[in-house]
């Protein structure tokens, strides 16, 4: 944990509640003068002589100026957000009145915040770890329920708690090592080798598990890029307008309609998919704008993490063979979507496509079989894997620091297996152990925690 930072004394202030207009705005102080400087502005009563966490209402003067009737909230230390004494003013919403409050504060000595000070404070003050922080900026930023409900279970230490038990179990055995070092001409042993060759070998397959959440859990955060592409005039721009329940795109008998990409989002179970719409790909055209069209359509579908690769369902099975090679050789995760079933007997298309070849059958037009799609693309997402399955990684640096930590188990166990002397072991442990507490911040630097916070929005 790191010690004082700069500005740590100081008592900061923000708008905790989006810019603009609204019915009330929320402005938030924290630090040792909080209840002082609020204080000067409220003559209602002396806030330092009330109880934590109790609400007044009154007015904010300055300068016997009534600025505006204000509510206010009252956490003293250490029961509040950022272990700080903190004052939360709940005022009208109209940015000017907002604006001459803070002003107020100001003069009185506060100093406006950096983005996610609060939080950074809570962190300093060990209201929280490192990843419960960030879970914090995850959770306004969600925008599902899976990802609400992943940065819920992480600001409630759903992450932290398991990291938290191997650091502690690494610790002690990491102890008893260098307590065999001091004795090394007594030729004793403390640590039981056998029981932490086993913590070692499950602490290596659960950062595994860990490593391996990440891809899940970049699509809960990031979404799902899925280019949904065909020849021209094989329905793209109507299952778009079909997913979408609206009409998003264009739609037209004439081949080419669609000349550039579209995209647009939609929630399914969940998870956001980004639908993209391209144009047409055929192999020639002398449309120059057409053909700008499907170059990018390429491109999207080199962009894509799913393909659905929509055609009709009149189309010879030869064709839709030869592009399924093609989609495999690229490594491309996709779906082959038939459509236009409703101009085909149910029947016939599934003799011609046998169930093996895993074509889904659909009329984007009649809004046939489009629930079925959907589970598809989920199924394609999860492989077989479960939201609620314990904790999920959405963290590009929680990421790159669990690999780190796996290749220091790794040398630990190495190192067990060939019967390393005791220094050498301690070593790799101590390794380890600076990079798990990397990830709850039990290790790091100023610059490190500005970084991670400077990512959060100001008042929070």
């Amino acid at each position: 944990m790191l010690g004082k930072l700069a500005g740590w004394d100081d008592t900061i202030v923000a708008l905790a509640t989006p810019p603009g207009v609204g019915a009330i705005g929320v402005i938030r102080l924290s630090g040792k003068k909080s209840i002082e400087i609020i204080n000067k502005l409220f003559p209602s009563k002396n806030l330092a002589q009330q109880l934590t966490h109790t609400i007044h209402v009154g007015f904010i003067k300055q300068q016997e100026k009534i600025l505006d009737e204000v509510v206010i909230n009252l956490y003293k230390n250490p029961k509040s957000y950022t272990g700080e004494d903190v004052v939360e003013i709940s005022c009208h919403g109209s940015p000017f009145v907002q604006e001459k409050i803070i002003q107020a504060l100001l003069d009185e000595g506060a100093r406006l915040a950096k983005p996610g000070e609060f939080t950074q404070r809570a962190f300093i003050n060990g209201k929280l770890d490192l990843t419960q922080a960030e879970a914090v900026a995850d959770l306004i930023a969600s925008n599902t329920e899976a990802s609400q409900k992943n940065a819920l279970q992480n600001i409630r230490g759903g992450f932290s708690h398991a990291l938290k038990e191997l650091r502690e179990q690494l610790i002690t055995f990491s102890a008893l090592i260098e307590l065999e070092l001091d004795f090394s001409q007594e030729d004793v042993e403390f640590a039981d080798r056998k029981k932490f060759y086993e913590l070692i070998s499950q602490a290596i397959l659960s950062t595994e598990k860990l490593i391996h959440s990440f891809k899940l859990g970049n699509v809960i955060k990031n979404g799902v890029q899925v280019a949904i592409v065909g020849k021209p005039n094989a329905g793209k721009s109507t299952l778009l307008n079909t997913l979408l329940n609206e009409n998003r795109a264009i739609v037209s008998e004439i081949a080419g309609t669609t000349r550039d990409t579209i995209e647009e989002i939609i929630n399914i179970e969940g998870i956001l998919f980004r639908l993209i719409d391209t144009a047409g790909i055929r192999q020639h055209t002398n449309d120059i704008i057409e053909s700008f069209g499907v170059e990018r359509s390429l491109e999207k579908m080199d962009l894509a993490d799913i393909i659905i690769y929509l055609f009709d369902s009149a189309e010879e099975k030869i064709q839709i063979e030869n592009t399924k090679s093609e989609l495999i050789k690229k490594g491309k995760n996709f779906l082959l979507v038939a459509n236009k079933i409703d101009l085909l007997n149910n029947k016939i298309a599934e003799e011609k496509f046998n169930k093996t070849d895993e074509i889904i059958f659909i009329s984007a037009k009649e809004k046939q079989h489009i629930e079925q799609l959907k589970k598809a693309l989920v199924e394609k997402v999860l492989d077989g894997k479960s939201q609620a399955d314990g904790t999920i990684i959405t963290n590009a640096r929680h990421l790159h620091a669990l690999q780190l930590v796996s290749q220091s188990l790794q040398d630990i166990y190495k190192g067990l297996d060939e019967k390393l002397p005791g220094d050498l072991i301690a070593l790799d442990i101590r390794r380890c152990l600076h990079f798990l507490g990397g990830i709850t911040g039990e290790v790091t630097s100023e610059d490190q925690l500005d970084y991670i916070f400077s990512k959060f929005c100001i008042g929070k």
